[in-house]
Parts: C-alpha cells; structure tokens; sequence
C-alpha cells in the first residue's frame, strides 16, 4: 500500500472552506449510513425500478435479480435516487451527488486527499472562490464522466470528481512542493518517503486513472472519466487564471528570505510578504 499522508510546505492559517467541505461530506454519509441496515419494502418504486435498470444494464437473470432486490438497502436506494446518471440529466442530481459515497472507505479516501490538497488550493483562491472552483469541477467531473458513460442508466456518486479539480489546480499552482507518503508493504517494510507532488499526481493521473480506462474503457466500479475530467478541468483553471493574473503567488522564489509566508489568499495581483525576525516554515505532519 502507497498512501499520501501530507504535503509541505503549508500556508499559515485555518483552511475553513476545506474543513466545510470536510465536515459537509462526512456530515452526510453519517447522517445516512444507518440506512444500510434498513430493507425497503418490497413493493417500493424506486426498488423496483433500481433492480430492473441494474439487471437490465449487467444482463442478470431472475435468479440474479431476485438476489439483487433482497440485498438492497435503503442507502442503496439514496444514491440511485440522488446520483447523477447520464440518461436522466438533473442539475440537482449535479450537486447531490458530489456529497455522497459508496461507502466508507470510499469516503475516507477522498477526505484524505482534500485534507492534503485543499488548504494550499483555498489559500491561493481565498474561500469563497476555493467553493465555487471546488463545485464548478465537480460538475466538469461528472459531465466529463457522463459523457464517456452516455446512455447509461447507473449513477454517478462521491466527491472525487471535485477533488480532482483540486488536484488539478494544485499540479498547476504548486510545482516545488512535495508529498509525504507511507509506503507499508506488511511485515517486511513499513516507511515513509518523499517525492514531488508533480510526480505522485501525474501517476494519479497516468497510472491510477487514464492507463485504467484505456484498457477497460468507463466499465467498472471506478469513475476514472470523473477523476479525469476534474483533474484536468482544475488544471485549465490554474493555468487561464495565471495567464490573466487573477490569483496571488503562493510559492516563495528562489533565495526568497527566512521567514517568507504567502500573503492571504484570493483572487487579486500576485503578492509577496516576508515577516522579519520569523522562522522558515518546514513540513507539517498531517
């Protein structure tokens, strides 16, 4: 297992738009999550019509079919409900879809890498902006997905498609940091290493998403069109808004002076502070 843990350097300051979205995101797999335990009723329209359309698209038999409806929950049912699917576009399944998962682990992935990524991405927006680019890629996401997926019937959930955006805009906007990752490979080697962030995201990329979906197209568990999509939507976004010189610079220049910190986030004239008689800024643990 290659799991990123953090990133350096960090700008000073509490990144509250990222820790909304954080809390919003979990917040609502909480609130849901006792719903997995919950059997619909058997004669429930969105029962009937979430087994029929899933067996229809996976070509299941009755057999199948009737093992399909008695493992069904209530959850299940919530995001075939409220997930985006290609045949019946819906701005609100746009947006609802972005803050529900799969499952847990689905969740905690896609908290991790917006608890890594976002702050520095917020810092060089400024908040409000930082949730406007965070929505506005998700639904790139899912378009992109949807698009690769047209005349599908399964929906489309989870924030990922929206974290990629960040990510996006990260591999743009922070080319010298680095990322910290705890490599476990149980029981002979358990450690960390650092590499560029520019390398981790382009295997994210490369090898995690488009070799994936190259070789078996947009079937699967895995929205690699979404993960795509937002990533290089965040991408074109970092690079139209430094060609127009909307956003501050985050980075400290070469030989820049113990103590430089970025100046405070939004969408501006790039700007530079140093703070005399401050220490340099090293890595902070995640």
């Amino acid at each position: 297992m290659i799991l990123p843990i953090g990133d350096a350097p960090n700008p000073r300051g509490t990144p509250w738009a990222t820790w909304l979205l954080l809390a919003l995101n979990a917040l609502v797999y909480l609130a849901l999550a006792p719903l997995a335990f919950e059997r619909p009723a058997r004669d429930d329209p969105a029962l009937v019509d979430y087994v029929e359309t899933i067996a229809r698209d996976r070509g299941l038999d009755a057999r199948d079919r009737a093992a399909l409806a008695a493992q069904a929950t209530r959850y299940d049912l919530v995001l075939w409900e409220h997930g985006y699917r290609p045949t019946v576009p819906s701005p609100a399944r746009l947006l609802t879809s972005m803050f529900l998962h799969g499952g847990l682990l689905h969740l905690l992935g896609n908290l991790l890498f917006l608890w890594i990524f976002g702050d520095n991405v917020e810092h060089r927006l400024g908040r409000p902006w930082f949730l406007v680019v965070y929505l506005l890629t998700g639904a790139a996401a899912t378009l992109g997905d949807a698009a690769l997926r047209a005349g599908s019937e399964v929906p489309t959930v989870g924030a990922s498609g929206a974290i990629s955006g960040v990510l996006g805009a990260y591999f743009v906007w922070f080319p010298k940091n680095r990322v910290h990752l705890l490599v476990v490979l149980f029981p002979f080697l358990v450690t960390t290493v650092e590499v560029p962030a520019r390398f981790m995201l382009g295997v994210y990329v490369l090898i995690d998403n488009l070799l994936p979906l190259l070789l078996a197209g947009s079937e699967g568990g895995v929205a690699h069109g979404a993960h795509l999509g937002g990533f290089f939507a965040g991408a074109a976004l970092g690079l139209v808004a430094d060609a127009l010189g909307a956003v501050g610079a985050p980075d400290a220049p070469a030989g820049a002076p113990a103590g430089w910190t970025p100046a405070p986030g939004g969408l501006g004239p790039a700007r530079r502070r140093a703070r005399p008689g401050a220490g340099p800024r090293g890595p902070r643990p995640r």
